[in-house]
């Protein structure tokens, strides 16, 4: 089998990529009060320095109460934090990388009892003032992102986290301008955030959207129910200022309509016209919130990754579990070492290196 396609140049903008993997954004809770340490800035640059083509980090969250529900997410925010970004970004372009964060804001998805201690930001109950505010601190590390020199930014918009829980109707209740009976009308917030963060960067700074059908509340519903919802719901986006759209599945190749093998990466690609990035269990035959029970999963071939990336379905190409165990992944796979990939066992969530 052929992954010459997987190892192709991409250019979008001003993003200038080796190849079309990138790894996916995984939460680790491992920076020291939200200040990420020499660690984390190993972590990422191993993955630099082995064919990674583009790092999007785990969620980083906005200067907001209760943006974020463990105590060591890490922060976007203020001097501390700023300066270890700075130190990461700095040792991934030493190692021939290319980085963007994920910013984010959990919502009301409590984690631990005892942290924060604070209410948790409900999108039925924010009030104006709250959400202006929300939007303002969102631009506020967007143009973070850019001045410390990131590549790029992905705004995380999916798996039943605040921005996601504007978009879906049993989260959001409101009656103002920001809920509504439609998906259309209930993306106003998504689409003011996106708004303000463009203005933020300029126009020439890439931005990526990651967006879900599921939640993590529910894995089984559905925002879109068919192409003319999904339209409605993507393209105000785009007209926002959104670059590329990160289509979360659990399993990417699964068909999002009935009638069509599109997944979702490929039926946002066929409605925008953007660049588009697939993931879900790439590389593996087991679902990733199985991960979290600490159940493993098999190596698996990418013969039907490849057919729809030659297909041109999507631009590129999310690893996250597979990188996450075995950080030269990529480097294995371009060189044909593919011998050499190994399980993924759920007790790696825990670990970083």
């Amino acid at each position: 089998m052929s992954t010459e396609s997987l190892f192709k140049p991409f250019q979008y903008k001003n993003l200038e990529l080796k190849n079309r993997i990138v790894m996916a954004p995984m939460t680790r809770a491992q920076s020291d009060n939200g200040v990420p340490t020499q660690q984390i800035a190993d972590y990422y640059a191993r993955r630099a320095a082995s064919e990674v083509g583009l790092i999007l980090s785990e969620g980083t969250v906005i200067n907001r109460p209760g943006s974020k529900n463990l105590q060591n997410i890490p922060d976007f925010y203020g001097t501390e934090a700023l300066n270890g970004w700075k130190n990461v970004i700095d040792a991934v372009h030493k190692n021939g990388g290319k980085m963007g964060p994920q910013i984010w804001h959990v919502g009301d998805t409590r984690m631990a009892e005892d942290y924060p201690l604070v209410d948790m930001e409900k999108a039925s109950t924010m009030t104006l003032e709250d959400i202006q505010d929300t939007i303002a601190q969102f631009a506020a590390s967007a143009k973070s992102a850019k001045d410390l020199g990131f590549d790029v930014l992905e705004i995380h918009g999916a798996h039943g986290y605040l921005i996601d829980q504007f978009f879906w109707e049993v989260t959001n209740t409101r009656t103002d301008e920001y809920g509504g009976k439609t998906l259309k009308e209930r993306s106003k917030f998504a689409v003011d955030v996106v708004k303000a963060m463009r203005a933020a960067v300029g126009e020439d700074f890439t931005i990526i959207i990651r967006l879900s059908q599921w939640k993590q509340q529910d894995y089984k519903s559905r925002l879109a129910l068919n192409p003319n919802e999904m339209e409605d719901w993507l393209l105000p986006l785009k007209e926002a200022g959104v670059d590329i759209f990160h289509c979360s599945q659990r399993r990417f190749w699964e068909p999002e309509f009935e009638g069509s093998d599109l997944n979702f990466a490929g039926w946002a690609k066929k409605i925008t016209g953007q660049p588009t990035i697939t993931v879900g269990s790439v590389g593996l035959n087991g679902d990733f919130m199985a991960a979290f029970a600490g159940e493993g999963s098999e190596k698996a071939d990418l013969k039907e990754l490849v057919r729809r990336l030659d297909r041109e379905d999507f631009d590129l190409v999310a690893v996250g579990r597979a990188l996450l165990s075995d950080y030269q992944w990529a480097e294995k796979i371009k060189n044909g070492r593919v011998e050499e990939l190994t399980d993924f066992a759920g007790s790696s969530l825990g670990v970083l290196y």
